[in-house]
């Protein structure tokens, strides 16, 4: 009997519990490697199952912190937890800039736990490009919740809602978070709301403004009234909060199933995703001939709508 090809005998180590072999699964991906496609179409049959919780907020609110309070809550109740880290893109080396994740190393030992930085390297939303293929790896290899926590760009953290099945905003006193909020269309995408760091003053004036602005009518995506909580993450024994956020987003997963929203945004995620994968692939394609029709447009000697109908046609002849 033939072996196994090695990107199968590494995708089989992966599986089966091999922290290592997932990582190199995690860096093929990260990297764009050709192997890629095929790496994801086999272990597509075993996606589906993990809970992806996303984690977001203007910087300084305390994310990597909060997280790793969640991962501690989430693991007291024997649940397998994965985080990917989307951090700053270092401009010397293209990795992480935060790759050691300080913050979480409590957690370093446990081999029920997986941590990975991911570079955004300059894609927008505070996320990186091979984010959902990671998730899908992290997905396939059992992990029951998968936790991503994004970059902390501010007003491009929208992004977040179309990778995740429940979206935690993190607000903090003291730094204007609920007028950004509004501002960034966050009110929006937000599951839950955590006020962290509620031990600082001015704290019940921002859950006061997050109030009055729900009031004015917004509900949340489906229909959900995002609840909000103040939190105290500290990674210690005087975290506050911390089970209150666990109840609102078990509460917010059993209604995700019970309603059919989870079917709903999954089906919206991989409708976004086909189109992306499209439309960077036409655009490889056509790259040549679209800078002559642009020279053409440019002149005048071309309308850019018979321009764009040319570009459609030659990527449908390539294909």
């Amino acid at each position: 009997m033939a072996s196994p090809a090695p990107a199968q005998s590494e995708l089989d180590r992966a599986l089966s519990g091999d922290t290592r072999a997932l990582a190199r699964l995690l860096s093929l991906v990260e990297d764009d490697s050709p192997r890629m496609r095929e790496v994801i179409k086999d272990l597509l049959p075993r996606t589906g199952r993990a809970w992806i919780i996303g984690m977001t907020g203007s910087p300084g609110v305390g994310k990597s912190t909060m997280t790793g309070a969640l991962v501690g809550a989430f693991r007291a109740a024997g649940r397998r937890v994965a985080v990917l880290a989307i951090d700053p893109t270092s401009p010397f080396t293209g990795g992480a800039l935060l790759g050691d994740r300080i913050r979480m190393q409590e957690h370093a030992t446990d081999e029920a736990v997986f941590i990975r930085s991911m570079a955004s390297r300059g894609h927008l939303g505070g996320l990186a490009a091979a984010t959902p293929q990671a998730i899908r790896v992290l997905d396939a290899a059992g992990f029951e919740l998968i936790v991503i926590e994004t970059v902390g760009v501010g007003q491009a953290e929208v992004a977040i809602a179309s990778l995740a099945d429940s979206v935690v905003v993190l607000l903090a006193p003291g730094m204007g978070d609920a007028i950004q909020a509004a501002k960034a269309g966050i009110l929006e995408v937000a599951d839950v709301f955590a006020v962290n760091k509620a031990d600082k003053p001015d704290t019940q004036q921002v859950v006061r403004d997050l109030r009055n602005m729900l009031a004015l009518g917004h509900a949340g995506p489906g229909g959900w009234k995002p609840p909000i909580i103040t939190t105290v993450a500290t990674n210690g024994p005087r975290d506050e909060g911390i089970a209150d956020l666990v109840t609102r987003l078990e509460a917010h997963w059993d209604w995700l199933n019970s309603s059919g929203e989870l079917r709903r945004r999954r089906q919206a995620r991989a409708r976004e995703e086909i189109a992306a994968l499209a439309f960077a692939a036409l655009r490889g394609r056509v790259a040549k001939s679209a800078d002559e029709l642009a020279a053409r447009v440019a002149d005048g000697t071309l309308d850019p709508f018979q321009a764009a109908e040319e570009i459609l046609a030659l990527g449908c002849t390539r294909g």
